[in-house]
Parts: C-alpha cells; structure tokens; sequence
C-alpha cells in the first residue's frame, strides 16, 4: 500500500495534470491510473524511490514551474519517472517511458503529449536536458533537489539510498557511490533553472563534498 499520509494529495495532483494533459478532452476516470502508479511508487524494494520522493518532485516542480513550458506534462513525467524501479536493473528509465507510452494514450492523453512525457522520463537517465529545454531543465532539477537538502535530510537520503541497495557489498557500494560523487561534482552545473543554480546548486554540492569525504575516508 502507497504511504496514506501522501497519497489523498497525490491523486487530486495527478488528476489535475492528466486533465490538463488531455487539452479538455473528455477521458477515462483518472484514479485508476493514479492507483496503479501508487502501488508501484508503494513497492517493497523502495526505501528512498517512495511517494514521498514523488512528491519532493511534484513540489519542487511547483516552485519551478513558471520557468517551464508545459509544467502539467513536467508533472506527468514526474509521476512516470521512476515507476518502473528495480535497484539491481539498469534500465528502469527506459521501462518507465514504455509505461507512460503506454497508459497515457489510454488515459486520453494525446500523442504528442505523451511522446513530451515519455521524452523527459528518459531524460533522467543523465539529467542532462539540452540547452533550452525548459521542461527538461524543470525535472531534472526538481528530481536533484534532494542534493540540496539540509543535513538531517540529506543523511536520511543517503541512508535510504544505502538501503535500497542493500544486496550490493559494503566495500563495492562505497566504491561505486563515491564514483557517482565524483562525476556530479565534476559537472559545470548541476541545476539548470536560474532557481536551481542560485537556491541549489551550492548546498548540494557542500553535501556532495561532504559525503565523498565520509566515503573516501573508509575506503581502502
């Protein structure tokens, strides 16, 4: 079951994304769709990849959305972005838009429409949008924020992360995550939006250093 304390608010949001999407159209009821997407956000596997993730996402979004071009289908690839989640697999993202192609179109959303969704869901396997894509930019961003949360938050973020890849050894984690470190704070940027870059952008890469530090110090 999908965490009750998210989930009221998340169906009204998802409706009104999807309506929106649909350009007035007439559709299928909506929360069936939301209730499938809730029950996969809900699964056991997930530690950090909740509801409550997708909802960071949607709020953060939200504080985004006028530097986007069509937030509501920003919104929609929120809901699809990591839907499809599997820690040990490496092409969740692409399984994820195959999702979205799918139920979109069912849902009454037109085809253009969800090719944008299906579009930016993919983008996330390197949150790198082009120059100019705003709503790519939006998502990315919002699905990084995390990065600049404050300490206690950011903590339990790591630890969730950990969690979820708890089949993974020790020393190998730590290997890898460091890695992972490395090549964030070797970007030029990590947020796009002019909000991100002034908001973010600095904590997230305080709690990058920091973290690789904490890492680095256990290593072999």
């Amino acid at each position: 079951m999908a965490d009750s304390a998210h989930t009221p608010d998340l169906r009204i949001r998802w409706r009104e994304a999807l309506v929106t999407a649909r350009g007035g159209e007439a559709g299928p009821d909506p929360l069936p769709y939301a209730e499938n997407l809730l029950e996969r956000w809900a699964e056991p596997q997930r530690k950090y990849h909740t509801t409550a993730h997708l909802t960071a996402v949607l709020d953060g979004i939200d504080v985004l959305a006028a530097h986007a071009g069509a937030p509501d289908l920003v919104r929609l690839a929120a809901w699809f972005h990591d839907a499809v989640y599997r820690p040990d697999r490496s092409e969740n993202e692409e399984r994820s838009a195959a999702l979205a192609e799918r139920a979109l179109p069912e849902a009454g959303v037109p085809d253009g429409a969800t090719a944008e969704v299906a579009r930016l869901v993919r983008l996330t396997v390197t949150h790198d949008p082009a120059d100019g894509d705003r709503d790519g930019e939006v998502l990315c961003d919002a699905d990084l924020a995390i990065l600049a949360a404050g300490p206690k938050e950011y903590a339990r973020y790591t630890a969730q992360v950990r969690e979820e890849y708890g089949f993974v050894p020790d020393d190998l984690f730590r290997e890898g995550r460091s890695g992972v470190l490395r090549q964030l704070l070797g970007l030029p940027r990590l947020f796009r939006t002019p909000y991100g870059a002034e908001e973010w952008e600095a904590r997230a890469r305080q709690n990058l250093t920091t973290e690789l530090k904490l890492l680095e110090a256990t290593l072999p």
